[in-house]
């Protein structure tokens, strides 16, 4: 089992930038797909942005498209670069491993969730 740990979230003011982190703790990260998935208060976790396990393939979801981009080093992290933040971007940001069914569809292979890093975007 992959066990991968999130951080740099945190405050950050409307239209300011964060890069959040996705690190895993095997020396297998590089054969998994990753993806980043949010979640809000009595809202159902949603997938944000996915990446290939050779960093190749790419997807962000429509509402980030053109303001998040997702990579990934030939190590074991992952990166969600997130800018021009808007206030419907508050939430608490995870990172999985991921299969790839669609362009648009990568549910996350495992149903342990990490901690997650919280990100508030302020006006």
């Amino acid at each position: 089992q992959v066990r991968l740990e999130e951080s740099g979230g945190g405050l950050v003011q409307a239209g300011g930038s964060l890069r959040l982190s996705c690190t895993g703790s095997v020396r297998t990260f590089g054969m998994w797909h990753i993806g980043w998935f949010r979640q809000t208060p009595g809202k159902e976790r949603e997938l944000v942005a996915a990446i290939a396990r050779d960093g190749f393939m790419t997807y962000v979801t429509d509402s980030v498209e053109g303001r998040f981009t997702i990579s990934r080093d030939n190590g074991n992290t992952t990166y969600l670069q997130m800018n021009n933040l808007k206030l419907e971007d508050t939430a608490v940001y995870y990172c999985n491993t991921v299969q790839r069914i669609t362009r648009k569809e990568w549910p996350p292979l495992s149903a342990c969730w990490g901690q997650g890093t919280q990100v508030t975007v302020s006006s």
